[in-house]
C-alpha cells in the first residue's frame, strides 16, 4: 500500500516550487505573446494601409509621367518643394533610414512627422522623374509609425525597439509582396551578425498582415517568373560564384558613390535650395542626353526586361549616375530599388559573356548585389525564393553567400553595425562604410 509523500519534506517543497515556477513562466510567455499579437496587428494594419497607399501613390506617380512626359522639366522646381517642406519642419540634415537604424540601436527617436514628409517627398521625386527607390522611404515612414504607435501605446524603450521593428517590415511587405523577407530584413539589417529574434513574432505579425491588405486591395508588384532549375554542373557553379564577386564589387561601387555624391555636392554647393535645382536640372540634362526614361523612377520595369537579355549596355553605371545626381542633391527615396536595377542589369549584362540564361543571370545578379548592399544575406535568399520560387535556391545561396564577403565593410547604411568579423569568427563592432 502506498503511502501519501510528506507535504513537509524538502522534496516536496522543492517540487512545488518548481510547480510554480514553470506555471508563472508559462503564463509570462503567454502574456508577452498576447500582448505582441496585439501590437504587432495593430501595427500591421496602420503601417499596412500607409504602405498600400504609398504603394499606390508611387504607382500612379509613374504612370502619370508616363503619360505626361513634360513632368520631367518640372523637377528643379520639386526639388525646391521637398527642401521647403524640410526645412519648414525642421528635418532638413536628417540621416534618412540611418536614424531608424540609430533609434533601434536606442541612441535617438523618429520623429513622427518624418512619415508624412518622406511619403510626399518620395512620390513627387517619382512623379518628375527623379531616381530613387522606395523601400528606404519605407523604413523611414513605417519606423516613424512604430515609434508613434509605441508613444501611444506608451511602451517602455525595449518595446518601441520591436515595434519600429514591426513596422519598418509592415510597410516593406506591402512594397514587394515579400512578407518573410521583409520580416527577416528589419531584424538582420540593424546589427550585421546578431538578429533581433525578440522582434521576429510580432514582426511577422505585422508583415502578413500588411501583405494581406494589400492582397485585399489587389495593391501588388510585378510577379516575376518562377525559375526552373538548371541542370546543375561544376561549370554552372563556377559562373556563379564569378557573378557573384563582380555583384559584390559594384555593391562597393554602388555604396562609395552613393555615399560620396551626397558629400561632393554638398561640399560644391552649401546651398539647399540652389544645389536640388542644380540637381533637378542635371537630371533633365541627363536623360535628354541618353535619349530614355529608363533610368528616371524606380526602374521595377527594367527587372522584367533584364531578365529577358533586352537591356542597354552599361545600364547599371547610368543607373547608379543618376541616383547618385537624384539623392545626392537633395531628392527623397530609398536606394534599395535602384540597387536591384544595378544588379539585374548587370547581371543580364553578364549572362552571354558567361554563357548563362539571361533570366538566371538578372535573378541572381539582383539578388547578389541586395545582399552587398545591406549585409543580410538571410532576408537575400528568402527575398529571391518568394520572388523566384525555391528550384534555383542554391545557385541564390551560394551567389549571396559569395558576394556577402566580396562587398566587404560597405553598406548602403552608415549607422548598421557590424557585429562580427566577415572573415573570421570574431567580434568587431564597427559601423559600415
Amino acid at each position: 500500500m502506498s503511502t501519501l509523500p510528506d507535504m513537509h519534506s524538502p522534496d516536496w517543497k522543492e517540487a512545488k516550487h518548481k510547480a510554480q515556477f514553470q506555471i508563472q513562466y508559462s503564463s509570462l510567455y503567454v502574456s508577452w505573446f498576447l500582448r505582441w499579437l496585439i501590437y504587432g496587428s495593430i501595427t500591421g494594419i496602420v503601417c499596412g494601409l500607409a504602405g498600400a497607399l504609398f504603394h499606390v501613390g508611387i504607382d500612379l506617380a509613374t504612370e502619370t509621367r508616363g503619360n505626361l512626359e513634360w513632368l520631367l522639366f518640372l523637377l528643379p522646381f520639386a526639388g525646391l518643394l521637398i527642401v521647403f517642406s524640410y526645412h519648414r519642419s525642421g528635418l532638413m540634415h536628417d540621416p534618412g533610414t540611418n536614424l531608424v537604424l540609430t533609434s533601434i540601436q536606442g541612441q535617438k527617436h523618429i520623429p513622427l512627422k518624418m512619415a508624412p514628409l518622406i511619403f510626399c517627398g518620395t512620390i513627387l521625386t517619382h512623379l518628375c522623374g527623379g531616381s530613387s527607390g522606395r523601400v528606404g522611404a519605407a523604413l523611414q515612414i513605417g519606423g516613424s509609425i512604430g515609434e508613434g504607435l509605441g508613444h501611444l501605446f506608451r511602451l517602455k524603450e525595449s518595446d518601441i525597439k520591436i515595434i519600429i521593428i514591426c513596422g519598418m517590415s509592415a510597410v516593406f511587405a506591402t512594397l514587394f509582396g515579400t512578407p518573410v523577407a521583409a520580416a527577416v530584413f528589419t531584424m538582420e539589417v540593424i546589427s550585421v551578425g546578431v538578429i533581433h529574434y525578440s522582434a521576429f513574432v510580432p514582426s511577422i505579425v505585422s508583415a502578413a498582415i500588411a501583405y494581406g491588405i494589400t492582397q485585399r486591395w489587389d495593391v501588388t508588384e510585378a510577379v516575376f517568373p518562377m525559375l526552373s532549375a538548371p541542370g546543375y554542373s561544376i561549370t554552372l557553379i563556377l559562373k556563379i560564384i564569378l557573378l557573384a564577386m563582380i555583384c559584390g564589387a559594384v555593391s562597393i561601387l554602388f555604396c562609395v558613390v552613393m555615399h560620396r555624391s551626397v558629400e561632393l555636392f554638398t561640399k560644391l554647393i552649401p546651398n539647399d535650395y540652389i544645389r536640388v535645382f542644380a540637381g533637378g536640372c542635371a537630371v533633365i540634362l541627363c536623360t535628354l542626353l541618353v535619349g530614355t526614361d529608363i533610368y528616371n523612377g524606380h526602374g521595377s520595369d527594367m527587372l522584367l526586361l533584364a531578365m529577358t537579355g533586352s537591356v542597354p549596355a552599361f545600364a547599371f553605371l547610368i543607373k547608379i549616375g543618376f541616383t547618385a545626381l537624384t539623392l545626392g542633391t537633395g531628392f527623397k527615396g530609398g536606394e534599395i530599388a535602384p540597387a536591384l536595377f544595378v544588379g539585374a542589369t548587370l547581371g543580364s549584362t553578364m549572362a552571354p559573356i558567361l554563357h548563362i540564361d539571361p533570366a538566371i543571370g538578372a535573378a541572381v545578379g539582383m539578388i547578389a548585389l541586395f545582399c552587398g548592399v545591406v549585409n543580410c544575406p538571410l532576408a537575400a535568399i528568402i527575398f529571391s525564393v518568394e520572388l523566384f520560387g525555391s528550384e534555383c535556391l542554391l545557385l541564390f545561396c551560394i551567389a549571396c553567400a559569395v558576394s556577402y564577403v566580396f562587398s566587404g565593410y560597405y553598406g548602403l547604411y552608415s549607422s548598421q553595425k557590424i557585429m562580427y568579423d566577415k572573415l573570421h569568427p570574431q567580434f568587431i563592432n564597427t559601423h559600415s562604410h
